[in-house]
């Protein structure tokens, strides 16, 4: 056992704790009110910025989350933004080559990616979510974001004559923001509420929403910088660190995504691609990324779900299969008894004789060969339509149908298949079998009477004895 922390030693630490969780809110509202007094490329670069690294700082010292990647990811999202922030600043008051600024914006963008995956991992902490749940909650993601890209974004969208890199810009930002709310929105409520993934969401919102008014401005030449605007974004980083000191889930229970949700989103999304190659006019072409991206997972999805669904009816073939003869198994034949009431016919239970001499003998390598030859060998010898099974040990089971003195047929033919020796590995093996038959009479003892056949059979020599 680990020596105590002593009293002092705790508060220390609580206190240390405090201080990380709270410094990014409290240089946020010291800054506010001399936002305007605040001037000048060093006290911008250290003053403002300030608050993004503090915010990633509580990120990364927050108390651990069960996924070891959520927190180191959405920090480093806060911290490319951060340096996009100070390479943005710096182009502010310095001309910069234009490389700086192509570094700026690509550091911005590579924001949304590292946000998208680390703040999932961040409310899906404490459960692991499936990769069926993940493509769920894109697939709703992405359309939702289609049909905001169509409707919402259009009318706010600049058009810069022959800029493509601006235009590029100008539409990128906006969609990605709206990927991001409606991914991280639509995740909080397939886990269902918890503080975290309530603080989570308000921050995408505030960021988004900033980033929104910030393209407005732009768009309306009223953009100022330094302006209050620019601490919308400073408030959603430190609304998304306060989220990490939260727990993940306050219900146990996921729901999952509603298969109406998946629906529609796929719906609207053909839609509004068949839409926009009929008139083309009418719809932004940007539609495209989001609508093609929820068809294309709309697909993975059904891949999925169709591998899945083989492999469990492999499984359930694998649970009711002997896997040394792959015959049926005890499961499977106990499962067929319980429909035989109703039919005319018997079940067999069949015991080797002398094969534990073969395994002694030989090793438990020829006695499994045995075994597998002996399956092939009654298989050969069974109508069309009985069942076979392996009821484990050297004992097997049949179902097969007919009348008292077909029944009598088949199991001497049984007992006959065992009558010339198997050859393996040069070594002559002979085994014999000893055979119970219980007729069906409708009664719920037929394999109990089956196994009192087979035992007399066993016990008197008889070969096949039937009750």
């Amino acid at each position: 056992m680990g020596t105590p922390i002593p009293a002092e030693g705790k508060c220390s630490y609580s206190g240390c704790m405090r201080t990380v969780r709270y410094t990014a809110p409290i240089i946020l509202v010291v800054q506010l009110p001399l936002h305007k007094s605040i001037t000048g490329l060093w006290l911008d670069l250290l003053v403002f910025n300030s608050v993004a690294i503090a915010s990633l700082i509580s990120v990364v010292l927050a108390p651990k989350v069960n996924n070891k990647w959520a927190q180191p990811i959405t920090a480093c999202a806060i911290g490319s933004w951060s340096l996009g922030s100070i390479l943005a600043t710096t182009t502010s008051y310095i001309d910069l080559p234009s490389a700086v600024i192509t570094t700026s914006d690509a550091s911005y963008l590579l924001f949304y990616p590292l946000a998208l995956l680390g703040m999932q991992l961040l409310i899906s902490s404490q459960q692991k979510l499936t990769l069926l749940e993940i493509v769920d909650a894109s697939i709703v993601g992405l359309g939702l974001s289609t049909l905001g890209s169509a409707f919402a974004l259009h009318p706010v969208l600049p058009h810069f004559d022959g800029d493509l890199n601006q235009s590029f810009l100008a539409i990128i930002y906006p969609v990605a923001d709206l990927v991001l709310l409606c991914f991280i929105i639509s995740t909080v409520v397939m886990h269902g509420f918890s503080r975290r993934g309530l603080l989570l969401s308000i921050g995408v919102s505030l960021y988004s929403v900033t980033d929104f008014l910030f393209l407005w401005q732009n768009i309306n030449m009223s953009y100022t910088f330094g302006s209050l605007l620019d601490y919308g974004w400073l408030l959603a980083f430190v609304i998304i660190a306060e989220s990490c000191w939260h727990p993940a889930t306050d219900n146990r229970q996921k729901n999952g995504v509603s298969p109406v949700l998946i629906t529609i989103s796929v719906f609207l999304s053909a839609t509004l691609l068949a839409l926009l190659a009929i008139d083309p006019d009418n719809f932004p072409h940007f539609i495209l990324i989001p609508a093609i991206g929820t068809l294309a997972l709309a697909f993975i999805r059904m891949s999925i779900a169709l591998n899945q669904a083989r492999h469990i009816g492999h499984e359930r073939i694998l649970a009711r299969t002997d896997e040394l003869t792959m015959l049926p198994n005890r499961r499977r034949l106990i499962a067929e008894i319980q429909g035989f009431a109703a039919r005319q016919g018997s079940l067999l239970l069949l015991d080797l004789d002398g094969f534990k001499p073969v395994n002694d003998t030989f090793g438990h390598e020829i006695g499994d060969r045995v075994l597998q030859q002996v399956a092939q060998r009654f298989s050969r010898a069974l109508p069309s339509g009985a069942l076979l099974a392996r009821l484990g040990g050297d004992e097997f089971g049949v179902l097969v149908d007919g009348n008292e003195t077909v029944v009598m047929e088949i199991a001497l033919a049984l007992r006959g298949t065992l009558s010339y020796p198997f050859l393996i590995d040069g070594n002559e093996i002979r085994i014999g079998v000893s055979i119970g038959i219980a007729h069906n009479d409708g009664a719920n003892d037929l394999l109990l009477r089956a196994d009192k056949a087979m035992y007399a059979a066993k016990r008197q020599a008889l070969g096949v004895c039937q009750l």
